[in-house]
């Protein structure tokens, strides 16, 4: 068998832009969601864990990823943030427009749920046990996000319309 897997490199091209997307969806930023990413495949190669398998891998590293998110979100640095101002430009790319901007517009507890179930395709119980969470509880944040968005896009003419 293959054990091309347990390499970190080879971890880090198959999962990282897992990793990137899932601190993407936490932070709304890609810059934080690269420092992320970095400290993730950090953190790996400081560990060095023993995995069974790929799936081993994939969760142990987005763990890995939502807990470096949650440390960003409590950084000393981040309570010093100014609003921002309302004449910056904003930016181009995937942070505009319709869903995506829906979701990011989420809380970042709704978001990470609802990234991992809808884009990374996790169940509930691998969501519950990557952001040690209770299934009941994202179950929950899962039905409160989708209630977010449904209001959302009924508010939103462009979203409704298809436009």
């Amino acid at each position: 068998m293959d054990e091309g897997w347990r390499e970190p490199g080879w971890l880090a091209r198959q999962y990282g832009p897992a990793v990137f997307r899932l601190a993407y969806a936490r932070t709304g930023s890609r810059t934080d969601a690269e420092d992320i990413m970095q400290e993730v495949f950090v953190r790996l190669l400081r560990a060095k864990p023993e995995f069974t398998d790929r799936e081993h891998a994939r969760a142990w590293l987005l763990r890995v990823a939502a807990n470096c998110a949650n440390d960003w979100f409590r950084a000393p640095w981040r309570r010093r943030e100014e609003p921002l101002s309302p004449t910056l430009p904003a930016p181009d790319g995937p942070e505009q427009g319709g869903l995506v901007e829906a979701v990011l517009a989420l809380p970042p507890k709704y978001r990470a749920v609802v990234h991992l179930y809808y884009y990374e395709e996790l169940s509930v119980a691998e969501i519950a046990a990557i952001l040690g969470k209770s299934q009941g509880g994202v179950k929950s944040r899962l039905f409160r996000a989708r209630g977010l968005l449904r209001e959302w896009m009924e508010a939103d003419e462009d979203v409704r319309h298809g436009l």
